[in-house]
């Protein structure tokens, strides 16, 4: 594994954080969330993906939410304290954070934005996120997530149907 490491596990490894790499099959396209979840073979209520957001204000935010669930761009507004947000367009992704989609992940941005996780994360054991790159994810505990990128937690998820 230690050939395949990337910024996001030598970022944990310099703040002394416990994580266990997952690498799953890929080839040069992202795979939705719910996909690699399987892949890995997790819970996807345990595998978070990365959205970048433009604030009304300009500002960017990031949101991190279970891979099943949608963002509710609304209830985004309010945790980010902005009147309304937009995801950024996937062009400006690779230029605005060092990550290209399917591998965005809230550690080791070019630079740190306001982080909120959606709020389930609270009661997860462990959670996974992106280890930066297409086919590789981390897993380690979310206080630990939460306080090395500054996160704070909120609602983020629109409803979803009765399953």
């Amino acid at each position: 594994m230690a050939s395949n490491k990337t910024n996001v596990m030598r970022v944990l490894e310099q703040h002394k954080i416990a994580y266990t790499a997952h690498e799953y099959p890929h080839g040069k396209e992202a795979v939705d969330g719910v996909t690699v979840a399987q892949l890995m073979g997790q819970d996807d209520r345990q595998v978070f993906k990365t959205l970048v957001a433009r604030g009304r204000s300009g500002g960017y935010h990031v949101f991190v939410l279970p891979v099943a669930q949608e963002l509710d761009l609304k209830k985004a507004a309010k945790a980010a304290g902005e009147r309304s947000v937009a995801l950024v367009h996937v062009r400006e992704l690779l230029g605005l954070t060092g990550y290209v989609r399917g591998g965005c992940s809230p550690v080791g941005m070019k630079k740190a934005f306001p982080t909120v996780f959606d709020e389930s994360v609270r009661g997860l054991p462990s959670v996974i996120v992106s280890a930066g790159k297409i086919g590789y994810q981390i897993e380690c505990a979310p206080a630990d997530l939460l306080a090395l990128v500054q996160a704070k937690t909120a609602p983020l998820t629109a409803a979803r149907a009765a399953d």
